[in-house]
């Protein structure tokens, strides 16, 4: 039995495309019609594509590995919260910092940083002078908003789910560029040839993001519960082999430079917080 009905992606408007003018022509085999310009998406594909996606899923989250939840646009900021900590996995729903997956070890001393005020405050609060104070919570707060849902997220995940990967560009780009798998929301404007496993939906309605995304994080609570926390604490980065050989070659990749690839800096987040709404 499918995870899902027509009838239910119906009403959460999974079917409806873009208009027929902002086409990607990759997505030709996911589109059943156009109507009033604009394209209709095979519910049918959904159904199974889904299906498909969850059941690999839950390999992944079987086997001891994370699967990062990322969807920074507002339609999805509040369902990828609310599933990716139903589920017990880590989550960007903010803005994605450039380097987050590449960089990883520059991310992890923010999120050491971030754990490291959590302590302070939930064991008496912060001390010094007001201004000191004022610092340190403003600090805890952007750490929060930016790297709060990775807090726990100790190596790179087994893969990603993206919720819009032609706004989650910069992501899809670092999780190809490591061999990360990626299954994603495919709404007809998109690249699926970027996708490992492809869910051809509307990334725009509200609903449409929560049904979906409600099933990705069904997959990954179900396979979790049937391990252990060790077992997840220890298992391996994924791809491994593929990891080496980037690791092997980053020094060389840095000095030929990587085109669209911002790597982290240690202070962006201190940004006006509006640069969160670009775009």
């Amino acid at each position: 039995m499918p995870l899902v009905t027509l009838k239910q992606l119906l009403e959460a408007g999974v079917h409806f495309g873009h208009q027929t003018s902002r086409w990607n022509p990759k997505m030709k085999r996911y589109i059943f019609t156009a109507r009033n310009g604009i394209h209709i998406i095979d519910l049918q594909q959904t159904v199974r594509l889904l299906d498909d996606a969850c059941a690999w899923v839950k390999e992944v989250v079987s086997g001891g590995r994370m699967v990062l939840f990322v969807g920074t646009k507002k339609q999805a900021q509040e369902s990828i919260e609310l599933e990716a900590r139903r589920s017990g996995m880590p989550y960007v729903n903010h803005r994605w910092m450039g380097g987050m997956l590449t960089n990883f070890q520059v991310m992890r001393r923010q999120i050491d940083r971030l754990n490291s005020l959590r302590a302070i405050k939930n064991n008496g609060g912060f001390t010094g002078s007001k201004k000191a104070i004022t610092q340190l919570e403003e600090e805890l707060q952007r750490l929060e908003r930016f790297f709060g849902g990775m807090a726990e997220m100790k190596k790179l995940p087994g893969a990603v789910y993206v919720v819009d990967p032609r706004k989650e560009h910069i992501a899809v780009t670092e999780a190809r560029k490591l061999g990360v798998p990626i299954v994603a929301i495919v709404d007809s404007n998109c690249d699926p040839d970027e996708i490992d496993k492809v869910i051809p939906g509307n990334d725009d309605a509200i609903r449409a993001v929560k049904l979906i995304t409600s099933k990705v994080a069904d997959a990954a609570l179900e396979a979790r519960q049937l391990i252990s926390p060790e077992e997840l604490a220890t298992a391996p980065e994924a791809p491994v082999s593929e990891l080496r050989v980037e690791e092997e070659a980053e020094e060389e990749e840095d000095e030929k430079g990587f085109a669209g690839m911002p790597e982290i800096d240690e202070a962006e987040f201190y940004e006006d917080e509006a640069l969160d709404d670009e775009k």
